[in-house]
């Protein structure tokens, strides 16, 4: 589950205890089990996991029951750059280093010295959309490099 922390408390409260019962079936290695009043099947190699972006505005804090049943885990920020160039490379431009790195310096500059309103986005989703556009626009255009 993508951004787990932008679901309502009231409905995490109720996921909680649905990922416990597959949990414990899963620890009890049966291959069914009643979820929500029937009988299901349940894959051994199942596995749940969750991301969560904390900080940001609209997200919440989880559940103490809902934290327990999951081990955390810490991310590093991506680098930018190496995206950058992989991504173009793969739609077709063969200076990929250097433009990933105008693009990284144009994304770097504008994230500091832009507005901090909440609503403008420099992080990768948006470096990855506006490459996911060149990309069309190389496909569209193959002469442009």
């Amino acid at each position: 589950f993508d951004e787990f922390n932008r679901i309502e408390a009231e409905v995490l409260s109720v996921v909680s205890s649905q990922i416990k019962q597959i949990q414990e079936a899963l620890k009890n290695d049966l291959t069914r089990f009643q979820f929500e009043g029937k009988d299901i099947a349940i894959d051994p190699r199942t596995g749940i996991f969750i991301t969560m972006n904390p900080g940001y505005a609209g997200r919440t804090e989880l559940p103490d029951n809902l934290k327990a049943l999951f081990r955390p885990m810490a991310m590093m920020i991506p680098d930018y750059g190496l995206v950058a160039e992989v991504m173009l490379f793969s739609e077709g431009f063969e200076d990929s280093r250097t433009l990933s790195r105008k693009m990284v310096k144009l994304y770097k500059l504008s994230s500091e010295q832009l507005s901090q309103q909440d609503h403008y986005d420099f992080g990768m989703r948006a470096v990855k959309s506006v490459l996911v556009m060149a990309g069309s626009l190389k496909r569209a255009n193959p002469d442009l490099s």
